[in-house]
């Protein structure tokens, strides 16, 4: 059985898919882009804000489903320029304990949804 978490604190999905889905202990959250769900703009002044923004989105989904970021067991890492690569990073492991931090993958691809810089997605257990 699957449920479907949905919650106004991160952005309303922007095609036929869901915020996340919950299939029995496992938590699976749609890539997150860096749309600021209070203006529904996009936040991209810089690499390192677009970055906050999606993790805050990631966080507000965790929460609807009664998790955090301890929970993230898998998490994937879309950028559209390589060289964005620190300054990602260094946000993504702000919120993340260094020894318990999730497995994961960090792909450079051609574009993005809304031509961002860096999507996120990640799977989590409770």
């Amino acid at each position: 059985m699957k449920k479907i978490i949905n919650t106004s604190d991160a952005p309303a999905p922007i095609g036929p898919y869901n915020q996340a889905i919950l299939s029995g202990n496992m938590l699976y959250i749609s890539g997150q882009i860096a749309i600021n769900p209070e203006t529904n703009e996009l936040v991209t002044r810089t690499i390192v804000d677009e970055t906050k923004q999606v993790m805050e989105n990631l966080n507000a989904i965790l929460k609807e489903a009664g998790m955090n970021f301890e929970n993230v067991i898998k998490t994937s890492i879309f950028v559209s320029d390589m060289n964005n690569f620190s300054q990602i990073n260094e946000v993504y492991g702000e919120y993340f304990n260094q020894e318990t931090a999730p497995a994961r993958e960090t792909v450079e691809v051609a574009n993005l949804p809304k031509f961002v810089n860096v999507e996120i997605s990640a799977i989590a257990v409770k």
